[in-house]
């Protein structure tokens, strides 16, 4: 039981939401998932260069130790168990940035052995594009992922988010369902 569920709602839980927001989002640690080129990008963003310790992602952890997981590169049938076992490890709350073509959408790669999207084994907060998306790219991201980590809301107040994005996202329709519509849109 956290703070949040101990406090009653109002101005007090509305200081809590706002400071652990902020300790959330500036000590982040990432659980990277490199299985193909986009790999080497992260490392690089992690590098001197780049140097993606300046928003608080110095040390990189293993799976028991981070909440956010950076997936790079196409993921096939046979590591998705593995995958999804890491995202489990993984405390709450926890984040998923899918980086990459491969990831997001298996890229290039349609055929039976690849995931067709790493959404299919766990849920993905970021979808990062690129074949291979540069090291400012996924820089970007962590910012635009900080800034909805800083705003998450905490106890209950989480719960509801999560079932009104849920109900949001079943909603959704797709593209074909659109142009099915109005034929007249395509392209």
């Amino acid at each position: 039981m956290g703070v949040e569920e101990s406090l009653p709602s109002g101005f007090a839980l509305s200081t809590v939401e706002a400071l652990a927001g902020w300790s959330r989002q500036a000590s982040m640690f990432p659980a990277v998932f490199g299985l193909a080129c986009c790999a080497i990008e992260v490392m690089a963003t992690g590098g001197a260069k780049h140097d993606l310790a300046r928003w608080g992602m110095e040390v990189w952890r293993g799976p028991r130790q981070a909440d956010l997981m950076i997936v790079s590169g196409r993921l096939s049938q046979k590591m998705a168990p593995v995958l999804r076992r890491v995202y489990d490890q993984m405390p709450h709350p926890k984040w998923v940035i899918s980086m990459g073509a491969c990831a997001s959408s298996g890229g290039m790669f349609n055929n039976y052995a690849v995931v067709q999207g790493v959404d299919h084994i766990v849920p993905v907060d970021i979808y990062l594009p690129g074949c291979p998306p540069r090291p400012q790219m996924l820089i970007d991201a962590v910012v635009k992922l900080h800034e909805h980590v800083r705003d998450e809301p905490l106890g209950v107040h989480r719960e509801e988010a999560a079932r009104a994005a849920e109900s949001a996202a079943l909603r959704a329709r797709t593209l074909s369902e659109v142009d099915i519509e109005r034929p007249e849109h395509r392209g």
